[in-house]
C-alpha cells in the first residue's frame, strides 16, 4: 500500500527518490502556512496570484509583499503594493526569514532554472490551486479519497508510472518543487514505446489549440492521414486551419468544444485561469467575466463510424464530458488514450478510475512534461 506523506519545506525533510515519498509531517501547505511565522512574499502577478491570495484569505495567511525576477520590475502596483524585485525582497526580508509562493506556471528552461536558484536562496513552494474549478487539493480532499490515490496508484503498468503519480500527488499537498523537479519525461518515449503511434493512420485532438500537439506526434506516426482536431477558440482555430493547409495529412478541423453529446456551452473569454466550459444550466459568475459562447459536439457524433486510433484530451477541465462522448469509439475500436489530469483537483485519482472502471483491458500508464505547477500530467491508457 502506497503512504503519503505531507512536508513542511524542502529543507526539511528527505525524499526518497525511488518512491516519491517524504519522510513524514503530516500538514498540508495551507495549514503549514497559517502557523508560520515566516514573512510571506509571493514571485508574480495577475489571475495565479488572486487566485492564491483567495485562498490565503480563506486562511488568514496574510502576503506581506509581491516581486517579479530582476529586470522585470517597472514600478508598478499590485493590490496596493510596489512590486519588488526579487534582490530588493531579499534585503528586506531576509533570504532566510521569508517564504516564496510562486504564482504563475511555466515550462520555459530559463525561468524554471531561476526559479530553482531562487527556491535554493529561500523556502519557496508554488502553491496547487486548480486551473478549473474551486476545490483545492488539501489534506480534507486527500484523507476523504486516499483509498482512491491509492488504488489509482496500485493500478499504473509500470514503477515510472507510480513514482511519478505518487510525487505529484506529495507535490499538490505540499507545493514542495522538489517532488517534480525530475519527475518529467521525454514524450518521444510516450509516442514510441507507450502510444506505439508508429501505427497511428487516423487521431483525434481534442483541445487542439493551433496543433502543436500534431505537429509533435508527426514524426512518430508515418502513416497518419486523418487528424479530426477540435479547438472552441476562434483565434486558435484560426491559426490550426492556417497551419492544416501547409501539412502533409489530412487535419479535419472543428470549431467545437469536445463534449458529452451536441449542445451550447460558455466560458469566460477573459483569458483568466477560470475559463473552464459550462453549460447554460450553470454560467460562471465570476465578476466582470466575458461570456463566450462555444459549439459542443461529442466525438461519437463527429467520427461517425469512421475509425479511430487515438484520441487526446486536453479539454479545460471537461475531460470527463469529451471521455463520455467517446464512449462508443473506444468501444469499437480501442484506441490509445491520452488525457490531461491537471484540470481539476479530482481529475488525479477520478479520470483514472473512470478508465479502469470502464475499460479494464486498458494498460495505464502516468507521465507529465517539465512543468511548474505540475501541469501537463497525463494519463495514458493503452489496450493490453
Amino acid at each position: 500500500m502506497v503512504v503519503y506523506r505531507y512536508i513542511l519545506s524542502p529543507k526539511t525533510h528527505s525524499v526518497n527518490k525511488k518512491k516519491g515519498i517524504a519522510m513524514p509531517t503530516k500538514t498540508d501547505l495551507w495549514t503549514y502556512l497559517s502557523k508560520s511565522d515566516k514573512t510571506i512574499v509571493m514571485y508574480g502577478m495577475g489571475n495565479g496570484a488572486d487566485k492564491i491570495l483567495a485562498i490565503c484569505s480563506r486562511y488568514s495567511i496574510e502576503v506581506s509583499d509581491f516581486f517579479a525576477s530582476d529586470g522585470f520590475v517597472r514600478g508598478h502596483l499590485f493590490h496596493g503594493k510596489r512590486v519588488l524585485s526579487y534582490s530588493e525582497a531579499k534585503e528586506k526580508y531576509g533570504a532566510e526569514n521569508m517564504i516564496v509562493l510562486l504564482s504563475f506556471a511555466s515550462s520555459l528552461p530559463e525561468v524554471l532554472e531561476n526559479i530553482y536558484r531562487i527556491a535554493d536562496e529561500c523556502e519557496l513552494y508554488a502553491p496547487d490551486v486548480p486551473v478549473c474549478g474551486t476545490t483545492l487539493f488539501d489534506s480534507q480532499l486527500f484523507e476523504q479519497n486516499k483509498d482512491k490515490i491509492e488504488l489509482v496508484s496500485s493500478l499504473l503498468a509500470d514503477e515510472k508510472s507510480k513514482e511519478v503519480y505518487n510525487s505529484v500527488v506529495n507535490y499538490k499537498l505540499s507545493g514542495d518543487i522538489a517532488y517534480i523537479k525530475s519527475t518529467h519525461s521525454d514524450f518521444a518515449e510516450v509516442y514510441r514505446d507507450i502510444l506505439k503511434a508508429e501505427d497511428f493512420e487516423t487521431v483525434a485532438d481534442l483541445g487542439a489549440y493551433n496543433g502543436d500537439t500534431l505537429r509533435e506526434i508527426k514524426p512518430f506516426a508515418p502513416k497518419l492521414k486523418t487528424a479530426i482536431a477540435f479547438e472552441p477558440d476562434r483565434r486558435n482555430h484560426k491559426k490550426l486551419c492556417d497551419y492544416a493547409q501547409n501539412e502533409t495529412f489530412y487535419i479535419e478541423a472543428h470549431q467545437t468544444a469536445a463534449w458529452s453529446h451536441k449542445d451550447t456551452l460558455f466560458f469566460d473569454g477573459s483569458g483568466n485561469r477560470n475559463s473552464t466550459l459550462t453549460s447554460s444550466d450553470s454560467l460562471p459568475v465570476t465578476k466582470g467575466a466575458k461570456i463566450v459562447e462555444a459549439d459542443a459536439d461529442s466525438l461519437d457524433s463527429i467520427l461517425a463510424d469512421r475509425r479511430i486510433d487515438y484520441i487526446k484530451y486536453d479539454v479545460e477541465g471537461s475531460e470527463r464530458e469529451a471521455v463520455e462522448g467517446s464512449k462508443t469509439a473506444i468501444e469499437r475500436h480501442r484506441p490509445a488514450l491520452l488525457i490531461s489530469l491537471y484540470h481539476r483537483s479530482e481529475d488525479i485519482y477520478e479520470l483514472p478510475l473512470l478508465i479502469h472502471e470502464r475499460y479494464p483491458d486498458y494498460k495505464l500508464y502516468i507521465r507529465r512534461r517539465e512543468y511548474i505547477p505540475a501541469w501537463d500530467t497525463v494519463l495514458i491508457a493503452v489496450k493490453n
